[in-house]
């Protein structure tokens, strides 16, 4: 009889390692408490309206590719990935927009039009990237950093030999502005580390591999919205005969000396051989595994990552200077940053983000309408994880004007709003303090704080998604779905 897995949670990471795992024979059994699957990555339709409710690009593609060819599928058959050009414009206050682009020869006569002292120093800004990428990714990437005698083999011995290669005693900041002499330009590449709730002047530069990932392997849009890779996993995941059940919440997670024993749902207990928990880390310390006062003590000390306020807008018009992608920047980036990361509150002019899927996919808007995803960093919460009703409309308030500023007068263009405040995030996913990405990366060690996939207190409980390694984003949680799934195989099977 194969071993029970039992899965906690159906987000990515959660999906991508019962996928794995009933593809190696286990016996795979995933909750998740929410109706739907997807975790943050979900889907809003509203009166003709269609938004992707968590990430709106995809990169590393083959991650997505690796994972259905390993189940024994052929994701073109059940994707459509496509390229996004440009991958994002940047609106600032005192100029015309710029396109940046993943397709280098654009890239270059785009920098050649608006930055043209800068064009080199971007090529070098782009090797100095790519030589990140491929000295970190193996490790800390690809590989379950926490397992130590995995990590004694040649090519990390090579990595940190060559630690100053990777750039981790300078912040992004630092490093960015050494490169570029145009400040809108370093603002652009400081932006980067937000990608995993962080700070840039206070990540360390290795992050700076983040760009290379966007616009050096590029960024990518799945045709009817990203929610359709959750379906597609969903799809193959029940294909493999994993039992999924939604709308149901695991209470606890049993164990007994030192040994997961299965989950608690409704006051039953089920049994299992092993548990891979996809849920917040943090969270399911405090509020699912009893008996750790003192780990979840040191984990709720960690920094928690950024969160965020958004705005689902249906929108009455169409609006052909924006491209899919939009960043409409704040003028003192460094300031935002410090009141969201010291002070704990939002900015008075903050960055937005809007991302309008229907200009790949028409069917996402009514005729002559378009959908604005309208993303605002936030502060994690704090105290009770509290969100009055009062911010969201000072804050909106502010994200209109910034729009307005820039020439979009939309308030009155707005047919039905939505909004998805650090509250929810913090009430409907179980996130730790309402942050999206679960542990910022703001120290030089923040890879190595980040929880691991193992959990070293309790055998048979593993941890995939956002909140432990390798860390957040779409190709992040399903790679550590991968890692998890690996583990499990390797420890459970004997």
């Amino acid at each position: 009889m194969p071993k029970k897995i039992i899965i906690v949670g159906g987000g990515l990471g959660g999906l991508s390692g019962a996928i794995r795992l009933a593809r190696l024979g286990y016996d795979v059994h995933l909750y998740e408490k929410n109706e739907t699957l997807g975790g943050k990555m979900g889907r809003i339709r509203r009166e003709g309206f269609t938004f992707d409710t968590g990430p709106t690009l995809l990169t590393m593609p083959y991650v997505v590719e690796e994972l259905f060819q390993f189940a024994g599928f052929n994701v073109a058959d059940m994707l459509q990935i496509i390229p996004v050009e440009p991958v994002c414009r940047y609106f600032y206050s005192d100029s015309e927009p710029f396109d940046a682009s993943a397709n280098q020869k654009i890239m270059l006569r785009n920098l050649m039009k608006r930055f043209p002292k800068d064009m080199v120093n971007y090529q070098r800004f782009m090797h100095y990237a790519e030589r990140i990428y491929n000295k970190t990714a193996p490790v800390f990437i690809y590989s379950p950093v926490h397992e130590i005698r995995k990590l004694l083999k040649w090519q990390v011995f090579q990595t940190l030999l060559t630690l100053h290669q990777i750039d981790p005693f300078r912040t992004v900041h630092q490093s960015v502005k050494r490169h570029f002499r145009d400040p809108r330009l370093v603002q652009l590449f400081d932006r980067y580390p937000t990608y995993n709730g962080s700070n840039p002047y206070h990540a360390p530069a290795t992050l700076n591999v983040i760009p290379y990932v966007e616009l050096g392997l590029g960024g990518y849009y799945i045709q009817g919205g990203l929610y359709t890779l959750v379906e597609a996993m969903q799809k193959a995941a029940k294909a493999l005969n994993v039992k999924i059940r939604t709308g149901t919440e695991v209470e606890s997670i049993c164990h007994d000396n030192h040994r997961i024993k299965g989950v608690r749902i409704h006051g039953e207990k089920i049994d299992a051989d092993a548990v891979l928990c996809n849920a917040d880390v943090v969270t399911s310390h405090h509020d699912l595994i009893d008996g750790f006062h003192k780990t979840s003590k040191r984990l709720s000390r960690l920094e928690p990552s950024l969160s965020g306020l958004i705005f689902f807008w249906g929108i009455h018009g169409i609006h052909p200077h924006l491209g899919q992608h939009n960043i409409f920047f704040s003028q003192d980036y460094q300031k935002e940053f410090a009141r969201i990361f010291q002070d704990l509150i939002p900015s008075e002019d903050p960055t937005v983000y809007v991302s309008i899927s229907s200009k790949s996919d028409t069917g996402h808007a009514p005729e002559g309408c378009e959908n604005w995803f309208v993303l605002i960093n936030m502060p994690y919460l704090i105290g009770d994880q509290s969100w009055k009703a009062g911010q969201t409309a000072l804050i909106r308030q502010a994200v209109l004007q910034k729009l307005k500023t820039c020439g979009l007068d939309i308030e009155k263009q707005i047919r039905i709003e939505k909004t998805i405040t650090p509250g929810d995030i913090a009430l409907r996913f179980r996130s730790n303090r309402g942050s999206i990405y679960g542990i910022s990366s703001n120290t030089l060690n923040s890879a190595f704080k980040r929880p691991p996939n193992r959990s070293r207190q309790l055998r048979g409980l593993y941890f995939a998604g956002g909140s432990t390694h390798p860390g957040g984003g779409v190709p992040m949680c399903m790679l550590s779905g991968k890692i998890a799934a690996e583990l499990i195989n390797e420890f459970e099977s004997r």
